[in-house]
Formats: C-alpha cells, sequence, structure tokens
C-alpha cells in the first residue's frame, strides 16, 4: 500500500486576507477556492502556474496565535531569473531575506519572507 500525489499542503495563519494578498500579489498564486470548513476554518486553496498541487491558508478564529518558529518550513518556487523576481519585490516594498547563493550545482536560490513568517524558496535553475 502507498499514498498517492500530492495533492496540498497547509498553513495556517493569523491573517488570512493578508497572507492571500501577499500569495497572489507577490508571488502570482491564482486563488482556486474559498470556503468554511465544518469545524469553522477559513481556507483559501492557491496554486501556482504549472503546478497540480495546492496550498491551503488556513485561519481558525478563537485559536491561539500561530507563531512560525525560525527555518521550520517553506515552500519553493521556480523562477526564470532571481534579479527580475528582485525588482518585482522591490515593487511590493520587499526584499530578499537570504541570498541569492548559488550552489555547486549551479542552481541559485534565494528566499523571502510571507507574513506571518513562513519562508519562500525562490529558485532559478542553472
Amino acid at each position: 500500500m502507498k499514498v498517492g500525489k500530492l495533492l496540498h499542503t497547509r498553513y495556517r495563519v493569523n491573517d488570512l486576507e493578508r497572507t492571500v494578498k501577499f500569495y497572489r500579489e507577490v508571488l502570482g498564486l491564482a486563488e482556486v477556492r474559498r470556503h468554511k470548513s465544518p469545524r469553522g476554518s477559513e481556507l483559501v486553496f492557491l496554486q501556482a502556474d504549472g503546478s497540480e498541487e495546492l496550498i491551503e491558508i488556513c485561519h481558525l478564529p478563537g485559536s491561539e496565535p500561530v507563531k512560525v518558529q525560525p527555518d521550520l518550513t517553506h515552500l519553493a518556487f521556480e523562477v526564470d531569473s532571481l534579479a527580475e523576481f528582485e525588482k518585482h519585490l522591490a515593487r511590493h516594498g520587499l526584499k530578499y531575506s537570504d541570498g541569492p547563493v548559488t550552489s555547486s550545482t549551479g542552481t541559485t536560490f534565494a528566499f523571502v519572507d510571507a507574513p506571518e513568517g513562513y519562508e519562500i524558496e525562490l529558485i532559478q535553475k542553472r
């Protein structure tokens, strides 16, 4: 027995709209659907171009505040040019929190912090 394909990854946040705005406007993800779960969670599903997997952003009213530990988890996305993406970030008042750094294989990567402290890794393939 084994599992099938990865369907989605969930991140719980304190400020749903601020986080969704970042993923849509800064990263360019599409909002696929939005609904309230039977438990009362507010859910927004996002998707990157060319990916089947979804990112589920969740806000659970009345729960303990989310406190993201440094270097706990991150999402990684491919970009055509980190230099051009850096300019795009600047237009949104953002900058890389780490990098760009080129690995021994020639792949270059950098990080930007999303709202709530989750890291986003951006990878420019060789």
